[in-house]
């Protein structure tokens, strides 16, 4: 695999180099694209961060860090079809909101399996893996559960659930419950409690409070949790106590943190911003890490909720507030005081370009899969990406043969070289860009009329293959490799294919990328890019045949 990061003068000025005496700075999002709500742990001088993964395989990246700027993805969590079958899911369906701890030896990651079992705890000694099989956990309802160790040896589990008795007052109003936990024979212990009731204000009807964790800190325990949805008006507030059983004060200052009072005109905006963890550093440092989303008009993105990074200051009455001193989420702020560590196995965030040659047995963790792939349609082999063409497509609800990565700029390429012969005209094979079964498109090759073509698809869930053609171009012959090109520029994309290397021809130009954004397809997730083959629900042995796939991001505000 060949890895190249581009670097800007004005960007290593402003990100990237202690100059004229400032202080080194990273940048945000420390997570680009599609990784939401981040959960984060310490171990020493060690760091790691979760994030959500919906109806996408394997379950859980699981990122390792020992300075909070760098990281790599050491594993995921959830790598195994027994642990998590996301058959049926739906894409907005499957893992809700990680949370990752350490206590005594043992790593313990839970989460929400959404219309699929409900919540359940997973652990190892080793945070690379491999982690235990699901233990579900019938007395925790709703979603995005929490673990806390406290000092005397206790632990709990804290998590959102339905409004007290039942009986919500309004629509959105939901409460934030703990259970004791034994953390040995993972069972919920004894009835649970209710600590925090609608949100900060419910005279106010404060709407979706989720995402709780707690931590301690001197004679306080503290609470904190999103509030307003995870759209425009996300935020992240706190509470505090002196016992774990509350009751909670709320910070008359809240939210903590929030952009939903800013303008809208701002340049390069991070909006809907909220889910946060907190991580003490070695060197007594708080951080925040927190999702937020990049808009490239009014609130449409397409690279889905990001994880950003931000440091937490302690008010004199002692409550923390995340970006204190500014209104806006910034871009960079100062390193933490940690050793650097720039052992990254692929590049996270910045702009980039990286093509997998596929000269390695093992594929590249940025890649993954829709739902769990219950049998064996690709392999990496002779420098080649090599997938047998499956009857499954991407308007299913099963695993089709999509080997997929994050859009993770507003700007971007994503290129191949592919050999592949169709033999059938229901047979086709090339690029998608994808954000759920409703919202996509294929450039593909295919056979039209008999005759080997070029075709561009957008779906269409009213035609029974779940797509239609939206233009096309015959080829002269029929060549084994073809190059294929989607060129992603904030609300427009383009499609281009080439017989012969760097000749392209535009197929179809300047089309609605919108189409594709969380605004219009709705969910949680974010576009998707990678290499498709389907002969729409007949079975086949045709094979394609990928050389390369190249993927190269550049947005503004990396060189501003």
């Amino acid at each position: 695999m060949k890895i190249k990061v581009l670097f800007f003068v004005a960007f290593l000025v402003f990100s990237n180099c202690k100059i004229f005496g400032q202080k080194e700075e990273y940048q945000n999002p420390i997570l680009a694209g599609f990784y939401p709500d981040p959960s984060i742990c310490r171990v020493d001088s060690n760091y790691y961060l979760v994030n959500s993964t919906f109806a996408y395989f394997p379950g859980v990246p699981i990122f390792q860090s020992t300075d909070l700027v760098h990281w790599k993805q050491i594993g995921n969590i959830l790598d195994r079809p027994s642990q998590l079958n996301l058959s049926g899911r739906e894409v907005w369906h499957g893992i809700f909101a990680p949370t990752i701890r350490y206590n005594n030896g043992i790593y313990y990651m839970i989460t929400t399996f959404v219309y699929g079992g409900g919540n359940f705890v997973v652990t190892a000694k080793n945070p690379a893996g491999p982690w235990s099989e699901p233990v579900f956990l019938p007395d925790v309802q709703g979603i995005d559960p929490s673990l806390f160790f406290d000092n005397d040896g206790k632990a709990y589990i804290i998590h959102n659930g339905e409004a007290p008795d039942n009986k919500p007052l309004y629509d959105g109003h939901r409460a934030i419950w703990l259970l004791d936990f034994d953390p040995v024979a993972l069972k919920t212990i004894g009835p649970r409690k209710l600590l925090i009731n609608g949100g900060t204000d419910i005279s106010q009807n404060p709407v979706w409070i989720e995402g709780p964790h707690i931590f301690k800190k001197d004679e306080y325990y503290y609470l904190i949790a999103a509030e307003g949805g995870t759209g425009f008006n996300h935020s992240e507030v706190v509470f505090r106590s002196e016992n774990v059983y509350g009751p909670y004060e709320n910070y008359s200052a809240n939210p903590i943190l929030t952009q939903k009072n800013l303008d809208n005109s701002r340049p390069f905006p991070v909006t809907n911003t909220g889910h946060a963890d907190f991580v003490l550093t070695q060197n007594n440092e708080w951080w925040a890490v927190f999702l937020g989303c990049r808009p490239y008009q009014e609130n449409i993105y397409n690279t889905g909720r990001e994880t950003f990074m931000a440091p937490v200051t302690w008010t004199a009455d002692n409550w923390p507030v995340i970006n204190v001193g500014f209104d806006v989420v910034r871009y960079s702020y100062p390193v933490p005081n940690l050793v650097k560590n720039k052992k990254e196995d692929f590049p996270k965030n910045g702009n980039f370009e990286i093509t997998d040659n596929f000269d390695t047995d093992q594929i590249a963790k940025y890649w993954i899969f829709l739902r769990t792939p219950l049998k064996e349609w690709y392999k990496v082999s002779d420098g080649k990406l090599k997938i047998q063409l499956q009857p499954e497509v991407l308007s299913g609800d099963q695993n089709p043969a999509a080997f997929l990565r994050r859009q993770q700029h507003l700007s971007c390429i994503f290129e191949t070289s592919m050999e592949f012969k169709p033999k059938t005209s229901g047979e086709l094979a090339g690029l998608t860009a994808f954000m759920n079964e409703k919202h996509f498109y294929v450039l593909a090759k295919t056979l039209i009329d008999g005759k080997p073509a070029i075709a561009l698809y957008k779906s269409n869930s009213e035609d029974k293959t779940g797509m239609e053609l939206i233009s096309s171009s015959v080829l002269n012959d029929n060549l084994a490799t073809i190059y294929l090109k989607v060129e992603i520029n904030g609300a427009v994309c383009s499609f281009m294919y080439s017989t012969k290397s760097n000749e392209w021809l535009v197929l179809k130009d300047k089309i609605d990328a919108t189409y594709l954004s969380t605004e219009k397809a709705g969910g949680f997730t974010g576009v998707m890019l990678g290499a498709y083959a389907t002969s729409q629900g007949i079975p086949s042995s045709n094979e394609a045949s990928y050389d390369w796939i190249r993927y190269t991001g550049s947005d503004q505000i990396y060189f501003k």
